[in-house]
């Protein structure tokens, strides 16, 4: 049985993206690569063919995963999520309490995060460590350099 994939609106749309990239561009451009291989005469030697074949192997691989994760994808809906308490899709305001740095967070589902912009995975030790907690709170999160006590400044959409 195959779970579903939580995703934004956005991150579902990303997805067709990438899916229509692949089928109409690269397909098309690995096939061609293979027919100008077997033009060259024997295949059982040919390099470029062989490659060629490796590489339309790994392209179907990744559009079987696109579709399956479309196929399967759960659109969360933004209007429902609620900012008393840290959930997925929040902006999470925290302090770490050592530094007294400040960092801000987007907890996203894992196929959208992207740290550069600030989105972390709901997988990832920091989003687990905020989940289900409120402004104030103070968390201690396992990080790998050590546990690092945080405090949640707030939490907005």
């Amino acid at each position: 049985m195959t779970k579903g994939t939580y995703l934004t609106r956005e991150g579902l749309k990303k997805l067709r993206e990438d899916l229509d990239y692949l089928m109409n561009v690269e397909r098309p451009r690995i096939s061609k690569q293979i027919g100008e291989a077997i033009e060259k005469g024997d295949i059982s030697e040919n390099a470029e063919y062989d490659a060629a074949k490796d590489a339309q192997g790994l392209l179907e691989a990744k559009i079987a995963n696109l579709q399956n994760k479309i196929a399967n994808a759960r659109i969360l809906d933004e209007s429902k999520i609620d900012t008393s308490q840290v959930q997925i899709l929040n902006k999470v305001t925290i302090k770490n309490q050592k530094s007294n740095t400040t960092m801000v967070y987007t907890i996203v589902p894992e196929s959208e995060a992207n740290l550069k912009e600030g989105k972390i995975s709901v997988t990832t030790p920091i989003a687990q460590g905020l989940i289900g907690k409120k402004v104030g709170d103070i968390v201690n999160i396992k990080v790998p350099a050590g546990v690092i006590p945080f405090e949640i400044v707030e939490i907005s959409l």
